[in-house]
């Protein structure tokens, strides 16, 4: 009966060291999950001072994206609605009425159209050479203008990850300084050189990445707009060679009267 009392006691007493044991561990983990949180402003900070530079980007990524956006839609850039209304106006020979609508409506078809227009005679024959000249320069200025805001994206994202790897580098001279002035015996310093290190790299990625995918998606498009502006073009000048409505638009005198009647009631 004693033995049984002894092996009680001594299961009680290996029971209660483990509950103590686990309650003083608990209290030491909670610290260290404490010490790992690091918050977003911290991790800027221990970024150093590529960190500023790259902020920039950040925001010149965010301006040229919002920019991009809204100036390039081909409904801006191409106005297709005004179609139909230059059609007409080509095939009646009125020039000078197409003239002002361009002037009215400023973009990049009414502005590369209205500088063909400016070469044509209202008095003698129509000289389509100086028209077509007119209008390959005046879309050429125009498309280089259109592409800078493109092209910044793709100097933002070909720049910050050279601005995220010198910040690696600064971290990584800074974190052989300390072993050097210091040896090994404080590891929290290195620890801030090589996160320094760290985060300039992924900082200058996340940068990189959407301003290059946005890059190529602003320009693929940018280039079949054009595409579509030479086309639409080059239906207008026949229209005013021939007199005669284009394939698909043989009813469309009769709806632009009908509408410009229904305007003047």
């Amino acid at each position: 009966m004693s033995k049984k009392i002894i092996k009680l006691a001594f299961c009680f007493s290996l029971m209660a060291s483990a509950v103590a044991f686990a309650q003083q561990a608990a209290p030491e983990a909670a610290a260290a999950v404490t010490v790992q949180k690091t918050t977003l402003w911290e991790m800027i900070k221990q970024g150093g001072w590529t960190m500023y530079p790259l902020g920039l980007f950040s925001m010149g990524m965010i301006y040229f994206i919002v920019q991009n956006w809204l100036a390039l839609r081909e409904k801006v850039l191409l106005r297709p609605d005004m179609m139909p209304e230059f059609i007409t106006l080509m095939k009646d020979k009125k020039i000078l009425e197409a003239h002002s609508l361009c002037k009215e409506n400023e973009t990049l078809f009414t502005y590369v159209f209205a500088a063909g227009l400016e070469r044509c005679s209202t008095t003698g024959p129509v000289n389509f050479s100086k028209i077509k000249e007119a209008i390959e320069e005046a879309s050429t200025e125009e498309v280089t203008q259109y592409m800078k805001p493109i092209d910044y994206l793709s100097i933002i994202g070909a720049t910050a990850p050279m601005l995220g790897l010198l910040g690696t580098v600064s971290g990584m001279i800074k974190a052989f300084q300390t072993i050097g002035s210091q040896g090994m015996g404080k590891p929290e310093v290195l620890a801030g050189n090589i996160g320094e290190a760290l985060v300039t790299t992924a900082t200058g990625l996340i940068i990189a990445i959407p301003a290059m995918l946005f890059y190529y998606f602003f320009r693929n498009n940018f280039i079949k707009s054009t595409a579509t502006l030479g086309r639409n073009i080059g239906a207008l000048l026949d229209t005013l060679e021939s007199g005669e409505l284009p394939l698909g638009f043989e009813n469309l005198g009769s709806g632009v009267s009908a509408k410009k009647s229904a305007k003047a009631e």
